[in-house]
């Protein structure tokens, strides 16, 4: 997460990522990142525009620390409010800002200010701990100066968890798999099946293992119970091994017992332990290899696990501990029984990067578990969503620029104040353990999830959306972003669906596909297939909306979300939008200027809900039978804004493109009397099958139904 810092105008050199000069009443942010690189160029973005007749005078300039001025090429976005500086070799660079070069003609006298700023060819390592602790320190004290120059609270918001695979099932597969993002690349679920076995984290620190080959008389073959600081969430199958990911909470080491009691300095490591399971009965431990923070994702592709975690060391007691204890820890039980500090030279700062979190990447070499390379790579950069390929991996950095709008007065600032949230993309390459950096880009708006990226033929595309909804004076609006392999914008659509926000996105080859709401549905339909001029060809306006885009075919998709209905509300020209029941739309693009919803299927009434809705990996997928299955909770509204439950289970239907979405399973069981929710322990959380029988998994028990009939066949309790 990124802040503005409120300085001074006493202040005449200015360092990070984003600073702001108070110019009397007026307030003016800059957000500028201190390191560039040299083939990107160096940014730094102003509140108020930059007059065009500015570049190439004395109102703005770059020189070097001598204060000589240099060659450079300076150039201004389109809104003017994005300075871009490049042609400068590696070296320490000042961008020197006058009052004259400000467009708002309110400001009084200004001195001169500069933005000091690095240029490097590559990414750098840390060098020691004295340069890691001077950075922390140094964005520390930004933040308290934050906290002096603001009289309005800021918004601390939630962090939200090649070409895109059309059906990433292997079709020759008699099992199902994963509901993938990206064809040839595996994400990390809570229950796997090899067709012959389930595997599941159960939640309770516990891994079942269950044998399927007789669907009537099915078994728990093996329980894996983890140390009690080990919560298993996640599983990957790899050739006979088992890969349990998960976390493991330990107290930091080096502070006193004191300090301890009274905040509570815990660490969360993500762990992942590796299982020979040749012999179901019997899983063998392996290996276990960590990483400290919380898991932003992981990936596998190949013979590789990638996973990624999100840390913030224990900088509040910078007074208490020792310098090292800034650096992440990571572990691997072939080195060391405990964890260690990760090296100096493993750790960097990525370009627009001044905060005080690390996004750290971990690869796992998984030819031979028992003793392959695995390497760990730590960059200052929190990361929030993730999108991997074969080749590359994308992490993305929300901006937050909390500044007051010079259109809001200050009792508005202080009541309600949801700042400005742009997106750094980050790339990295991949080559086995080898994890390389690339090049990174800052977009305006934020990026709602990971399919709201693609990459293909070597470009990056993604949708965002930029500004608030609510805000009436200045509306949301939604942009499409290409990028080359560079992360070099060569192609964008913007200001799309203003009003409204992101709901769901899918790319498909050459065609992207976005949907965006506040009172009905758009589905854009938008051709990418040239880079440099992407363009919408088609928009088709429903009820409700997706929050989950499937592909069905060239010319069809399947959307997972809501119905909704509008109430007028008196006193407002803005009606009270409310969900009703699930709703799946099947939508036909075949003719891209006039996309149509072929087909819909409403389930349950208000407050019915799947996990399809907010997890793609819920979904269940038989390509060969054109089938499509998910967990399901039914609900209804028995009274104005009363809920009441009416069953529990899942949904199977059969959807194509000539005969649209038909029910073929209903496996919902009905409330018992007086029940008033769901039993948690007992809802489904995922459909499998293999071969001709399906099976559902919850906490308490997996169950076996006919593929054919959807007859239940026989069940076996879990714990």
């Amino acid at each position: 997460m990124r802040k503005p810092f409120i300085w001074g105008v006493s202040a005449v050199i200015l360092t990070g990522i984003a600073l702001s000069f108070v110019f009397f009443m007026e307030k003016v942010t800059v957000t500028a990142s201190e390191i560039a690189l040299v083939d990107q160029g160096w940014r730094a973005s102003f509140s108020s525009p930059i007059k065009k007749e500015a570049i190439g005078t004395s109102a703005l300039v770059v020189k070097d620390l001598k204060g000589k001025e240099v060659d450079a090429k300076i150039t201004l976005s389109n809104d003017n409010l994005t300075v871009h500086v490049k042609g400068l070799v590696p070296g320490e660079y000042q961008l020197h800002v006058k009052k004259n070069a400000l467009s708002r003609k309110s400001l009084h006298e200004l001195p001169l200010q500069a933005i000091r700023f690095q240029v490097q060819e590559t990414v750098e390592p840390v060098s020691s701990e004295k340069e890691l602790t001077a950075y922390f320190e140094r964005v520390l004290s930004q933040q308290k100066q934050l906290q002096k120059g603001t009289a309005y609270s800021t918004n601390e918001s939630a962090r939200e968890d090649q070409s895109s695979a059309d059906i990433s099932e292997d079709a020759t597969a008699n099992h199902s798999t994963t509901n993938n993002q990206v064809e040839g690349v595996d994400e990390a679920d809570i229950v796997k099946t090899d067709g012959s076995f389930i595997y599941a984290a159960m939640g309770d620190g516990t891994v079942t293992i269950t044998d399927i080959r007789d669907p009537q008389e099915m078994k728990r073959t093996s329980t894996i119970k983890m140390d009690e600081k080990f919560i298993p969430t996640q599983l990957f199958l790899h050739k006979g091994l088992l890969v349990v990911i998960g976390d493991r909470y330990e107290p930091y080491e080096n502070v006193t017992t004191e300090d301890q009691l009274r905040i509570m300095p815990v660490s969360g490591m993500t762990v992942v332990q590796m299982y020979d399971i040749a012999n179901p009965e019997k899983p063998t431990f392996v290996r276990e290899v960590g990483a400290e923070g919380y898991l932003s994702g992981t990936r596998k592709t190949g013979e590789m696990l990638y996973f990624v975690t999100t840390v913030q060391p224990p900088i509040w007691m910078m007074e208490k501990i020792e310098g090292e204890a800034l650096r992440p820890r990571i572990y691997d039980s072939n080195a060391k029984e405990t964890t260690e500090w990760m090296d100096y030279e493993d750790i960097a700062v990525l370009p627009g990067a001044m905060e005080l979190t690390y996004s750290i990447i971990t690869a796992v070499d998984l030819t031979s578990p028992a003793e392959s390379k695995v390497v760990t790579k730590g960059y200052l950069g929190g990361s929030g969503q993730l999108y991997m390929s074969k080749d590359n991996l994308y992490l993305t950095a929300t901006i937050y620029d909390d500044s007051p709008s010079p259109a809001k007065s200050d009792a508005e600032i202080m009541i309600w104040n949801p700042g400005i949230m742009n997106s750094e993309i980050f790339k990295f390459s991949l080559h086995k353990t080898e994890v390389v950096f690339q090049n990174s880009a800052l977009l305006r708006g934020h990026v709602l999830n990971q399919f709201s990226m693609d990459e293909y033929n070597g470009n990056f595309r993604v949708v965002t959306t930029e500004g608030n909804m609510w805000d009436e004076k200045n509306p949301s609006k939604n942009h499409l972003f290409i990028l080359n392999e560079k992360m070099t914008v060569v192609g964008s659509i913007e200001g799309l669906a203003k009003g409204e926000r992101i709901y769901s996105a899918r790319f498909m080859g050459d065609k992207a596909y976005m949907v965006t709401f506040r009172e009905t549905d758009p589905l854009f339909v938008i051709d990418v297939a040239k880079p440099t001029a992407p363009k919408v060809l088609g928009e088709l306006k429903i009820p409700g909306f997706s929050n989950y885009l499937h592909p069905l075919d060239e010319n069809h998709l399947i959307g997972f979300g809501y119905e909704t209905t509008a109430e007028k509300v008196i006193g407002s020209n803005e009606p009270r939008i409310l969900t009703q029941g699930m709703k799946i739309s099947l939508f036909d693009v075949t003719d891209f200027a006039n996309p149509k919803e072929k087909d819909t299927e409403i389930i349950g009434g208000r407050g019915t809900y799947s996990p399809i809705q907010y997890d793609h990996k819920a979904l269940l997928r038989h390509q060969e039978r054109h089938l499509f299955g998910f967990p399901a909770v039914v609900y209804d509204e028995v009274k104005k804004d009363q809920l009441d439950l009416q069953s529990t289970g899942s949904l199977v239907y059969e959807i194509t493109s000539e005969n649209g979405i038909i029910l073929k399973g209903d496996l919902l069981t009905a409330k018992k009397n007086g029940q008033q929710y769901e039993e948690w322990e007992k809802e489904i959380r995922r459909l499998l099958y293999s071969k001709d029988t399906l099976f559902t998994v919850s906490m308490h028990e997996v169950k076996s139904y006919d593929l054919n009939t959807f007859d239940s066949i026989g069940s076996v309790t879990l714990n």
